[in-house]
């Protein structure tokens, strides 16, 4: 049973995400379980290769869309790999283990010898693993080490154990440009990188970071792809909700700096809240011209004028040319 309660978010805060925008976190997923790299020659050969030819024919669908709605564990051969991951096969099935659902490769390692010798590493090597991702149309099924590490079954469990709105716990496996996936103890989850925080987020990685256990608040089940749709910022009240009462034009307020930009900068004046001060309201005259990197600093502190705040668009403009003056 998925360790869980009922988010205490505030009703009133953003509405439910709505098809495009689940269609977009799909899209990308399937992105990153892509086999579509050709693999590297390996000195033992590869059985995916070799068969490349006949894959259809070899391959039972049957079989592995059985396994995948079963949620059941099988024994497969690891056969190549290529930079994403590597290539299994049995008798009757082939099929791609993305990095990220190893269980001991480091996904931290950037020098991209290492990686190859820990995946060279995993050649002629038995796994125990678990489908995934089954998709006969797109003639792709991915396999998971780590998924086979929960029982049989878990994954269609959680999927009935989980409601929207409930306050789960897991912990985060994979950060990507647009997201970051949870570990719920038999499925993955995804914090959408809008879903992370109130405030502006650069990249995931300034607000989780891999191996972290969290809290996360479930927004959005699809049972029939067995994606999760989870969210950080949903078990912290709405700061733009009060924004305007709080805060008005010509206020002057503290700010730290948060991203320096061609255009500009982003300051944060309370968690949540991150304003813009645009390239022309960055200082006096003696500053015209000047680039925005060339005054400020990420981690900066400083003190802005409130230009304008509009809460229904998220949106706070703010000045340090109006301090100057």
């Amino acid at each position: 049973m998925v360790n869980k309660k009922k988010s205490s978010t505030n009703p009133g805060g953003p509405p439910p995400i709505d098809d495009s925008w689940w269609m977009a976190i799909l899209e990308e997923v399937e992105k990153r379980y892509s086999s579509t790299t050709k693999p590297k020659k390996q000195e033992r050969g590869s059985k995916l290769e070799a068969n490349s030819s006949s894959k259809d024919n070899e391959m039972d669908w049957e079989k592995a869309e059985d396994l995948y709605h079963r949620d059941q564990v099988i024994e497969m051969e690891v056969t190549g790999f290529n930079r994403g991951g590597i290539l299994v096969a049995c008798d009757d099935l082939l099929g791609f283990v993305p990095i990220s659902h190893l269980i001991q490769i480091s996904r931290k390692c950037d020098d991209q010898t290492d990686l190859q010798k820990d995946l060279d590493a995993y050649l002629g090597k038995t796994l125990r693993l678990k489908v995934i991702e089954c998709d006969p149309q797109r003639g792709r099924v991915v396999f998971s080490e780590r998924a086979a590490k929960a029982d049989t079954g878990r994954r269609i469990q959680i999927l009935d154990d989980l409601s929207e709105g409930d306050c789960v716990q897991g912990y985060i496996t994979t950060i990507t440009d647009f997201g970051a996936f949870v570990d719920l103890g038999g499925i993955e989850g995804l914090i959408h990188i809008s879903e992370l925080s109130w405030g502006r987020v650069c990249h995931p990685r300034d607000v989780v970071s891999e191996g972290e256990h969290v809290e996360v608040c479930v927004i959005q089940i699809d049972r029939n792809r067995s994606r999760v749709a989870l969210s950080l910022k949903r078990l912290h009240h709405n700061p733009w909700e009060y924004a305007e009462s709080k805060y008005s034009e010509g206020q002057i307020v503290d700010a730290e700096i948060t991203s320096v930009v061609s255009y500009g900068a982003f300051a944060r004046i309370e968690s949540g809240l991150d304003g813009l001060i645009h390239a022309s309201e960055l200082g006096n005259e003696e500053n015209d011209g000047v680039k925005p990197n060339d005054i400020l600093r990420e981690g900066q502190r400083v003190k802005v004028c409130v230009l304008q705040i509009d809460s229904s668009r998220q949106r706070l403009g703010l000045s340090l040319r109006t301090i100057y003056e």
